[in-house]
Order: structure tokens, then sequence, then C-alpha cells
């Protein structure tokens, strides 16, 4: 009986959100086995640009809305990729959440960095996160402390030398 009221929960839970929400949510729903597989077959560089060229619903207005309003859809958009992570957790890590996450926030035309860094330690780790005006997101504030981000972002184009 307790997967009957889990089944409940989660529809009221999907129920009360708007449709832009839902999109958002069955997005990042679909997304997160997609990026995993890409990640795992091609690479880093070729799932970014497989994902820069999906056709994913694109934030069209001519005026931007004010900056409450964005920051408000930044937060939103996070708190949908987690909730899709609780369905996906087998699917991710934190450099597939956070391309899904940079992913979402782009296609609402908010610029935000994917950024990757390495531990600082003797035991090689590394990590990723995504950050919007300096801001992380999907992380906790002290991930600079722990781990050294790249001094260039995911966002910046790679410089192929002749």
């Amino acid at each position: 009986m307790n997967w009957l009221k889990l089944l409940q929960r989660k529809y009221t839970t999907i129920s009360g959100l708007s449709k832009h929400e839902k999109s958002l949510l069955f997005q990042a729903l679909w997304l997160l086995p997609l990026v995993a597989i890409l990640v795992q077959t091609k690479g880093l560089r070729v799932t970014r640009s497989i994902l820069l060229q999906l056709p994913l619903p694109k934030y069209s207005s001519t005026n931007p809305p004010p900056l409450d309003a964005v920051e408000i859809q930044v937060w939103t958009t996070v708190r949908l990729v987690r909730v899709a992570i609780g369905y996906n957790y087998l699917w991710t890590n934190c450099l597939k959440q956070s391309l899904v996450l940079w992913i979402l926030l782009r296609s609402q035309g908010i610029i935000s960095e994917l950024r990757i860094g390495i531990q600082r330690s003797t035991k090689f780790s590394a990590h990723a996160w995504v950050e919007y005006q300096g801001i992380i997101l999907n992380d906790t504030d002290d991930v600079h402390q722990r781990f050294q981000a790249f001094d260039r972002s995911f966002e910046q184009p790679i410089q192929k030398k002749l």
C-alpha cells in the first residue's frame, strides 16, 4: 500500500506544477538518461554539441523579463532538475546533472556557466557544477574551496592549435 501513497504524492506534486514547470520537469526527465548515454559513448565535447542542437522549447520574447523573474526561473529550473534527478538517480552524477541544468537554462535564454574542477589533493577527483552570475546553483557555496575550477568555463570555445 505504500507504493500507492507514493504514486498519489507524486501525482499531486506534478499536478500542482504550472504548464511551463511540467515542461521543464519532463525535459529534465528525458534529458538525464540521454546525457548519461551520450557522455558515456561520445564524450563531453560531442555531448555538448548535440545538446546545443536539440529542439528544446526556446525562450522567445523581444522584451527580456525583469531580473527578479529571471532569478525565480533559475531557481525553479534548479528545483525541477533536482526532482527529475530523484526519479533518475541511477543515470546521474555531477557532470550529467550539471549538463542538464545548463542546457535547460540556456533553452530559456538564461546564460549560465558549466564549471569543471579538480580536487586539490594527492588523489585525483573531478567535479562539475553550474553557476549563474557567479552564484553556484547545484552545489554548496564552498565548492571553490574543495575543487579548483579550470580557468576557462565550459561555455567558451576550445581553441585548436595549428
